[in-house]
């Protein structure tokens, strides 16, 4: 058994939580019946995955628009560090691309403080297994216990964010790495199209508070004239962390007042608390 750590984020109000990683043996996939998985291996050989066939499909559905494609990455920021990587939404692009590929998620714990969600992974054409678990807290930052509603968001939050961590185990990266620079060329848009996207950024996050300048801040900028691509790809991952559970609004500018960015109080808005409907928010 070998443990991997790496921060995550729970989606609600508190600082971002550690994901943890666990590769363990076959006995893991317990819940995968033993005479399906027989019949699967069986299938597997005789339809083995076509590789071109994988990328063609997944690389058509990942860039089907600028909407599509802006989901398909995301970032984050731990202990001062910029982080990116493929989505939970390219996830289930592979997953379903991949074939001869099994993978399931369950709740495997609810404690007073925090939760624990699982995905195992079986590519029953490598006969390759892996499982994953993921910790999320369920606490605000006043040591109180989420309500019911907020436990089960967290909880969906820990198992989506499980997937996408056994995912990017089983499917190697090697595969994925062209669809996914792919998706952020086409996330952008060009000329008019680009300038219709950044007022849609500006528009989700004013959906939780943040007013135009506290955006612009996030990136560094100034003003909207002064936003490079790479802005833009910044903050659409962020979006899609916020979406995905990762991290929150308020994290997010928590981070920006530790680096010494100043978040002006009257630019926050409606952003405490935000995050625990952020799923709901209609994406860009």
């Amino acid at each position: 058994m070998a443990n991997n750590k790496r921060n995550g984020g729970n989606g609600g109000e508190t600082p971002d939580e550690p994901v943890e990683r666990v590769e363990i043996a076959s006995s893991a996939l317990a819940p995968f019946n033993r005479e399906e998985i027989d019949l699967q291996i069986a299938t597997a050989k005789r339809y083995p995955r076509v590789i071109t066939d994988f990328k063609r499909e997944a690389t058509m559905m990942a860039t089907a628009d600028e909407e599509t494609a802006a989901t398909m990455f995301y970032h984050l920021e731990r202990d001062g560090k910029m982080i990116e990587g493929p989505s939970i939404r390219l996830a289930e692009i592979a997953v379903y691309c991949f074939r001869n590929l099994r993978i399931g998620t369950r709740h495997v714990a609810e404690e007073d403080t925090f939760v624990v969600s699982e995905a195992a992974a079986l590519d029953v054409e490598r006969n390759t297994g892996v499982c994953i678990q993921v910790t999320r807290r369920i606490t605000g930052r006043t040591g109180r216990r989420y309500g019911d509603d907020m436990i089960g968001v967290t909880k969906n939050a820990a198992s989506a964010i499980a997937f996408r961590e056994v995912t990017w185990k089983i499917i190697p990266r090697v595969y994925i790495q062209d669809i996914y620079e792919r998706a952020k060329k086409g996330a952008i848009g060009e000329g008019s199209s680009m300038k219709v996207r950044i007022q849609k950024i500006l528009d989700w996050y004013g959906k939780l508070g943040a007013k135009p300048d506290t955006v612009l801040r996030i990136v560094g900028r100034k003003g909207l004239d002064d936003l490079e691509p790479d802005d833009i790809l910044k903050l659409m991952g962020f979006q899609t962390a916020i979406k995905d559970g990762d991290t929150s609004i308020e994290q997010i500018l928590r981070n920006l007042e530790e680096r010494g960015v100043t978040v002006r109080p009257d630019s926050l808005g409606a952003v405490v608390g935000a995050t625990v409907t952020a799923q709901n928010v209609a994406p860009s």
